[in-house]
């Protein structure tokens, strides 16, 4: 069970990956295609009544979540019926799962020059699809179904910091966010200015350990 961090620090939280977006993936991200429709959202399938995208995140600090997802067409899959009426915790996990999508392939093609797995890809987005939406649910008390089944899955193979530091830190701070906002996962990263940076910050770390 995640204990929910005070509304503090999940702005904080979710400034940190405005900031890390910003800074590291969107100086090298090309336009990319137009968004896919992922799956009907929890207001527009079976079930209906869950509290929407303007009820919730109405002058939200969640809310740059989604505009950060929006930036990573070729990840964010929402609802095909996107709206003000969709649930606000399934937008919620579907945008924290195109970010960590489209920063683990940021960082896999800075780093290693290749083209990731897509099965690592949908790994990576389903964890912090899970993670994100555990804590938007719990502070807002909205559970839902399509986040209950996400989080009953299993998760192995995460990247950890010493590979994929954007990604890993990002999966490491919301898996427990109340016990680690005052101690980044990756500090170091504060000192960085690019993927090119940080490539060269990996490789030093590597060689001297």
């Amino acid at each position: 069970m995640i204990s929910t961090p005070d509304a503090l620090t999940i702005h904080q939280l979710l400034g940190r990956i405005v900031y890390f977006h910003t800074l590291f993936v969107a100086p090298g991200r090309s336009s990319g295609p137009r968004p896919e429709p992922g799956p009907l959202c929890c207001n527009h399938g079976a079930a209906s009544s869950h509290r929407t995208v303007d009820e919730a995140l109405a002058d939200s600090a969640w809310s740059a979540l989604i505009e950060v997802a929006i930036d990573l067409p070729a990840h964010h899959r929402p609802c095909p019926d996107l709206s003000g009426a969709c649930c606000a915790t399934c937008c919620i996990a579907v945008a924290a799962g195109a970010v960590a999508r489209g920063w683990a392939e940021a960082e896999w093609h800075a780093f290693r020059q290749t083209e990731p797995a897509e099965q690592f890809l949908v790994l990576c987005g389903r964890a912090a699809a899970a993670r994100l939406g555990a804590v938007f649910a719990a502070q807002h008390a909205l559970p839902c179904p399509a986040l209950e089944r996400i989080t009953a899955a299993p998760l192995q193979g995460l990247p950890g910091v010493d590979e994929l530091p954007l990604t890993g830190e990002l999966l490491a701070l919301w898996a427990a966010p109340a016990a680690t906002t005052d101690h980044p996962v990756a500090s170091w990263l504060n000192h960085c200015t690019g993927l090119d940076d940080i490539r060269r910050v990996l490789k030093t770390r590597r060689t001297t350990t």
